[in-house]
């Protein structure tokens, strides 16, 4: 079979959350199945990292799409005579697009809708597109896949989408996120925070992701208690982020709060494994894979309380309402000063963390692709 992949956002130093899905995904499924061919299709140069294995072919197809107007040229132009000559019998995106003009039949990966749900946080172009196109783009394809029992229900209500066609396929999280020893934990906040204990951040600073309230809770929290403490926020800016960069113009405590923008993998986990607790409290996550670094590099957690983190974390974590920055003041307390709080949360953590992994993901995904490639994709009228 001869199978064509939306590798668009496969860009090695650039990866954040569908990248790395579709990195880790792509890499097992193509190894795994060499009977099959893959044709990579990007939209800029790429990087023969991203090649996994002979029996796939990278292609470029331009233009590069980094506005509404060129996704639409690329998507329903120029993708779908692309596929039209190749003769696949299979096109798979993991990015959530698909072309409404191609017959071929297809498996799609929607990660979750958040701009339905928040449209005022994407420029005003981007939520038009992604609202007019997601629902066509969901009924369309042959078969859906998403990450999180939250995005399923979320996407099966949404756009009226028979259940029976999209499957649950959870992220997981890379093996280069592991505890470190106590000394090497001290070395790294020397490195960082001039040796005192942090809270860690990661994500991109989206406005979704809820800075602005982060950092009004952690200036509470700094008001509050008053040993050394720092807030490390590691994360590429995206789009919007006046109301963050204004919050922390008024802080007093402004000093303590350090931005690493993005690192790499090796770096992210030693930030993350000598961290006191992940601080993660976004308004809206479809999964949100910093929760499983974080079990994997065995720190507490604490998350906000909506949308699929409390499916994602159980009990593994404790809760805080993100629009209150009290209250996630009160959980920065509890974690510092609550005693065995932070033992048992990172007890739980390396309990729960065997549920999320790339090998399961890539497996659950493969099933998917195999109904579609089978012709056992239909679905029964509910």
């Amino acid at each position: 079979m001869k199978i064509a992949v939306n590798t668009r956002l496969l860009l090695p130093g650039k990866l954040e959350g569908i990248g790395w899905f579709t990195f880790e995904t792509l890499r097992r499924i193509v190894e795994e199945h060499p009977e099959h061919t893959f044709y990579f299709i990007f939209d800029r140069p790429f990087s023969e990292e991203v090649v996994f294995s002979e029996n796939v072919i990278p292609l470029v197809l331009k233009p590069a799409t980094r506005h509404p107007v060129l996704w639409y040229i690329w998507f329903e132009f120029r993708l779908p005579a692309l596929l039209k000559k190749l003769d696949v019998d299979l096109f798979l995106s993991t990015d959530g697009f698909l072309s409404l003009r191609s017959g071929i039949p297809s498996c799609l990966v929607m990660h979750d809708i958040n701009f339905e749900h928040r449209p005022k946080d994407l420029p005003f172009l981007s939520r038009k597109y992604y609202r007019y196109f997601y629902p066509k783009y969901a009924q369309k394809a042959t078969r859906l896949a998403t990450v999180s029992e939250y995005s399923r229900r979320d996407i099966i209500n949404s756009y009226n989408i028979n259940e029976q066609k999209i499957d649950l396929v959870y992220n997981g999280a890379s093996h280069n996120f592991f505890p470190v020893d106590q000394l090497r934990q001290e070395k790294i906040r020397g490195a960082y925070t001039e040796n005192d204990p942090y809270f860690v951040f990661v994500g991109s600073l989206h406005p979704r992701k809820n800075i602005t309230n982060l950092l009004k809770a952690f200036e509470l929290f700094r008001d509050e208690y008053r040993s050394p403490f720092k807030l490390v926020i590691v994360g590429k800016k995206f789009f919007l982020t006046k109301a963050m960069e204004d919050q922390l113009e008024e802080m007093k405590h402004k000093d303590d709060v350090v931005f690493t923008g993005r690192l790499s993998p090796d770096d992210l986990n030693e930030v993350m494994a000598a961290a006191w607790a992940l601080t993660f409290v976004p308004y809206f996550e479809g999964f949100g894979i910093p929760l499983v670094e974080a079990m994997n590099c065995e720190i507490p957690i604490l998350a906000s309380n909506v949308t699929s983190l409390p499916e994602i974390a159980g009990d593994a974590a404790i809760y805080a309402e993100p629009e209150s920055p009290g209250a996630i003041r009160d959980g920065m307390i509890r974690i510092v000063k609550e005693e065995g709080l932070r033992d048992n949360l990172i007890e739980k953590g390396k309990e729960r963390r065997g549920l999320y992994s790339w090998d399961n993901t890539a497996s659950e995904l493969w099933k998917t692709i195999e109904k579609v490639l089978s012709g056992h994709a239909e679905i029964l009228p509910q």
